[in-house]
């Protein structure tokens, strides 16, 4: 018996949920707070429940936690579906190496380690050392290593480490074969861009300002970039590009020579300006592309700037730009957009160029020369997902992760020259992939819009209509929801569960285009195509209402709380992550004005619409039979404010009419989900699915 296998009498039955008590919620108290908005009077009784400091907010926190605990921890078989748990998180993790001039540095995150170390593996075939391994950091293990970019020659390494799961990083500069680590350290560098010159005496890169140097409450804003010569005061550092607006996220690249610098400015999530600067004649930047419909995103190597757009071309197409006549009359298209396929990245080397794409919500790799000609397909294991590719611009060989919901990642190297393919390294892990289903189905949503769902199983599944069922998704931010490895969903698996990942609306799946049906004023498709792929699943004899399980976290969490109040009909337990729920108030808090052009704000009269149609907190309805419903956040989140859980729980327990229980779980030295430990992802993981199991009856007790 594998240890994916489990003993006869694990599973005490799959035909009833478990019933509770339910549950007796602490006291919250509610206020006669509310906000006019274009003539419209919106109670907000919990408004109080904002803030976080408030000795009563950590009052009610606590309580609440104490609450969830308690019941969680009384669902029967908690210790052995920890114990399970523990064994598949030691199933490890790998990242796609970056190359640099015979040296390696990928990172990897073998057993119950909390963090992945990064390592440098000299020769592509040497040995590896560990060059920076954050467990050593911290006991607990919230030290999280959140980026990491080598210099040209693999000697000096620039990276940025944050706290509890906060994401606020701070850079610092290591010598890599001393392992000396550098003066220079740069604080207010989240989520950094950073482009070393070819010598390695310096970098561009982006960073915040400190507090004082913005206005109060705009500290998540006001990204630029700058230049730091090593060596040098950091406060010192000569301004390169601030944005007209604050909301605006620049980025930098530079071409392997040192002469041209590329810079990217997002002004929206579909909307990017892209400029040049000759760093040889000091000239200022000049556009590239600029106040046009859509994005660009590129870079300088072999005399020309390869760019990837969308301008006209919703699945995206590649340019090859004379960096001396970067004018759109000199633009020359070298990839063309396919009806079928989005081009989701391109990655240039000594001879080719490596194009990833998405078909049908799977990756694609192909590989043409550098006028995208000659196209070659590589063969990918299975259907599944591209993590990572790596590669020199003048290199002979690329790097490529693949993974799939039952196989574990992979990195794989080709040789390019002779065409040769190796796997270069993977994940251990003892899983069958023959033991279980993938398959690909289409649903049709309320405007008969056609939506693809994959769909994971035991080979063999019966459907008779008594299955449980784990229904997720996202649909937000053109990001795509493609088959990738789960550790956690083989518990699901392994005991006759069925995940059901739907492609909807709002996501990359199916390029821009779809992305736009799912944004703004059309938000409400998003949630129109999950609950129509939830029906499917009832129609077609796959579940029942009373086996079906719903989740989602940050943009996911949004979807979870509107498909929660439109159809609670639907669902026996949902699952809200890290969400979005008080729309109407979101963009107030943390870093969230970022995500005004993909929702809109409710302080514009033409906005504010549809977003008071569908804002989950404002749809709550009193005497509604509500599902199980917990809802997840943590304490140091710097993207999404724990606020929204807060509200919406007190707003749930006051509402529902139903014996299932409302339940807040809100994690102490933890932010949105990156960074986070292992053993707080063991933990966490165990009380969502004790609460998915209890509710969708699936009993787990060791026989």
């Amino acid at each position: 018996m594998g240890p994916l296998d489990f003993a006869q009498g694990d599973i005490l039955s799959l035909a009833h949920p478990l019933h509770f008590p339910m549950p007796k919620y602490p006291p919250t108290p509610t206020s006669d707070t509310a906000e006019t908005l274009h003539g419209e009077t919106i109670p907000d009784p919990y408004r109080w429940l904002e803030d976080g400091e408030s000795p009563a907010t950590r009052e009610w926190t606590a309580a609440q936690n104490a609450l969830t605990r308690s019941y969680l921890n009384a669902v029967p078989g908690r210790a052995d579906l920890h114990r399970r748990l523990d064994q598949l998180l030691a199933i490890g993790a790998i990242s796609v190496p970056t190359p640099a001039r015979g040296r390696y540095f990928y990172q990897r995150r073998d057993g119950r380690q909390n963090q992945p170390v990064l390592y440098l593996r000299e020769g592509v075939h040497g040995e590896d050392r560990a060059v920076i391994d954050p467990n050593a950091l911290d006991d607990g293990g919230t030290v999280a290593l959140d980026w990491y970019y080598p210099s040209d020659d693999g000697r000096l390494l620039a990276y940025g480490l944050s706290e509890n799961g906060s994401e606020e990083s701070v850079l610092q500069v290591l010598e890599v074969d001393s392992g000396t680590l550098l003066g220079d350290r740069i604080p207010h560098t989240r989520a950094a861009d950073l482009a070393w010159l070819p010598d390695g005496t310096g970098f561009y890169y982006t960073r915040y300002p400190a507090a004082g140097q913005a206005p109060a409450g705009e500290e998540h804003y006001h990204r630029a970039i700058r230049f730091h010569r090593l060596g040098s005061d950091p406060a010192d550092d000569p301004l390169v590009l601030k944005p007209a607006e604050k909301e605006h996220w620049p980025s930098v690249g530079i071409s392997p020579d040192g002469r041209w610098l590329v810079i990217g400015v997002a002004r929206t999530f579909d909307q990017t300006d892209l400029y040049l600067q000759d760093l040889r004649s000091g000239a200022p930047p000049v556009a590239v592309a600029k106040d046009l419909p859509a994005s660009f995103e590129g870079e300088v190597m072999h005399g020309r700037l390869f760019m990837r757009t969308n301008l006209d071309a919703p699945t995206y197409r590649l340019y090859a730009v004379d960096p001396e006549r970067p004018d759109r009359e000199a633009w020359r298209e070298i990839v063309g957009p396919r009806h079928d396929a989005v081009l989701e990245g391109v990655r240039v080397t000594a001879a080719h160029l490596a194009l990833s794409y998405l078909e049908r919500a799977s990756s694609r790799l192909r590989l043409t020369d550098h006028d995208g000609r000659g196209v070659r397909e590589i063969p990918l294991p299975t259907l599944g997902s591209l993590f990572g590719a790596g590669a020199e611009w003048d290199g002979r060989e690329l790097f490529y992760g693949f993974s799939s919901y039952t196989v574990p990642p992979g990195v794989y190297r080709i040789d390019m020259e002779t065409g040769a393919e190796e796997l270069w390294r993977r994940v251990e892990a003892d899983v069958d992939p023959s033991r279980f289903e993938v398959s690909q189905v289409a649903v049709r949503s309320r405007d008969g819009t056609e939506v693809s769902m994959f769909l994971v199983h035991r080979a063999g599944l019966v459907r008779d209509g008594g299955n449980p069922v784990y229904l997720t998704g996202y649909g937000g931010f053109n990001i795509s929801m493609t088959p990738a490895f789960s550790r956690s969903l083989l518990l699901w698996l392994e005991r006759g569960g069925v995940v059901a990942i739907p492609n909807i609306r709002g996501g990359g799946e199916y390029g821009e285009d779809w992305h736009q049906q799912g944004m703004l004023g059309r938000k409400q498709n998003s949630f129109d195509d999950f609950v129509a792929a939830a029906e499917w699943l009832i129609a077609r004899g796959y579940t029942v209402p009373e086996r079906l399980a719903a989740a989602g976290g940050s943009n996911g969490g949004l979807l979870m709380g509107a498909v929660l109040t439109q159809r609670p009909d639907l669902f026996r337990a949902v699952v809200i992550q890290v969400p979005l729920l008080d729309m109407l108030r979101y963009h107030r808090f943390l870093i969230a004005r970022l995500w005004i052009p993909e929702y809109g704000s409710a302080e514009d009269p033409a906005q504010f619409p549809w977003l008071r149609a569908y804002s989950p907190y404002h749809h709550v309805g009193d005497g509604v039979a509500y599902p199980a419903v917990l809802l997840a956040t943590a304490e140091s989140d710097t993207r999404v404010d724990p606020m929204h859980a807060r509200k919406m729980t007190a707003r749930l327990q006051a509402a529902t009419s139903s014996p299932r229980p409302i339940l807040l779980r809100l994690e102490a030295r933890a932010g949105h989900g990156a960074g986070k430990p292992l053993n707080k992802v063991l933990e966490e993981l165990t009380d969502t699915w004790a609460f998915v199991f209890s509710e969708v009856g699936v009993e787990f007790e060791a026989g």
